[in-house]
């Protein structure tokens, strides 16, 4: 194909892509634009500054070549472990929290890091594993050590809900890697089983926040504040929503954390089920475009990373969704390119940054987002 005095490195941009992700970041900038009572800072701004810095971080990336990706996997995923390992040792304190390491210009979480480190980890030892191997025990305790070690300092933090992501991330390249079927239903049966015990070892507000799930109307003031307001919020949206800048839960602080966690609820109250499934369209739009980089290309390590990194940004935003609708414990989750926040923006334009290079270098799909 000519395209004439373009340069190529720009017309090979996949610039439909760039329209989507720059469509829902603005979106986001302008529930947050609303959420500070009409104002771009400190939410709005800062949002959108970050989104263009990760957006030029995600064309570098894109730009690598593929095979520093493959080489880098394991030895990014030992880096981020000991940074883990390092935030148990002179990690800050916040919210009775150890999560940071202080570098001085910036809190550095190294949890969120690890999100995308346990995919390419995974990933990669599943490529090095003879396929013939893939249904032994070989195949599975490697795997589950790669995933056990970090889940248990990251709830050692205590963090719950990056945990979780954690060990959905690289169950998941397991599962994709053709892992029996039957691993899975039992250990899901296993752990069902030892649920009761699991629970005694949560901390106290964790085991508070299960119990609110499970009965929110027992504390509509205390623990169960935030799952009830933001279900009025959602409700009261209605169809086409009460309107811009019009949203009262949110600007009358009934809607606690309504520019993070809860944003979906602070859009929904003002946007309606219309803006809601506008929003959830343009997701589904992304996450289609990752799992058809994974489907067409033939590279095993590739396949598994793009399939592991977009299911990844799935479980973003389906904790999310499900938190803020009561169907899920508040566990922390933010909703991505929406919450204010600059490690979850950081962590999913990661993500779709190395799956932007699967697409560019291995030439994966026949219609490109270009």
């Amino acid at each position: 194909m000519s395209y004439g005095l373009v340069p190529d490195a720009i017309a090979r941009m996949p610039w439909r892509l760039y329209v989507l992700l720059t469509a829902i970041a603005c979106f986001g900038g302008i529930v947050l634009y609303s959420a500070a009572g009409g104002h771009i800072m400190p939410w709005a701004g800062m949002q959108i500054a970050r989104f263009a810095i990760f957006l030029v971080m995600a064309e570098v990336i894109a730009r690598l070549p593929f095979s520093l990706i493959r080489m880098s996997a394991l030895p990014v995923y030992g880096a981020v472990l000991v940074a883990l390992i390092l935030v148990e040792l002179v990690g800050g304190i916040a919210g009775g929290s150890q999560r940071w390491i202080n570098l001085g210009f910036m809190q550095l979480q190294p949890s969120e890091f690890m999100k995308v480190a346990i995919v390419l980890a995974v990933a990669r030892f599943y490529a090095l594993l003879p396929p013939a191997q893939t249904r032994t025990f070989t195949a599975i305790w490697p795997a589950l050590v790669l995933i056990g070690v970090p889940v248990l300092l990251v709830l050692v933090q205590p963090d719950l809900g990056t945990a979780s992501m954690i060990g959905l991330g690289g169950v998941t390249v397991m599962f994709l890697a053709g892992l029996p079927l039957r691993l899975f239903v039992g250990s899901a049966l296993a752990g069902a089983a030892i649920v009761p015990i699991a629970f005694s070892f949560l901390h106290e507000y964790q085991q508070k926040r299960v119990l609110i799930f499970l009965d929110p109307e027992s504390d509509p003031l205390g623990a169960g504040y935030h799952i009830s307001q933001s279900k009025i919020a959602i409700g009261s949206g209605g169809l086409f929503g009460k309107g811009f800048l019009n949203g009262t839960q949110s600007h009358l602080d009934y809607l606690p954390e309504g520019h993070t966690d809860f944003v979906f609820a602070t859009m929904a109250e003002e946007w309606g089920m219309v803006g809601g499934i506008g929003l959830l369209v343009a997701l589904f739009l992304l996450l289609r475009w990752g799992m058809r980089v994974a489907q067409q290309t033939e590279d095993r390590f590739a396949r598994l990373v793009a399939a592991g990194l977009t299911t990844t940004i799935f479980f973003y935003v389906a904790i999310n969704l499900m938190m803020v609708m009561g169907l899920a414990p508040v566990v922390g989750i933010p909703l991505p390119f929406m919450s204010y926040g600059g490690s979850s923006m950081l962590t999913v334009m990661l993500c779709i940054g190395i799956v932007m290079n699967i697409n560019r270098n291995r030439d994966l799909l026949g219609d490109r987002w270009r």
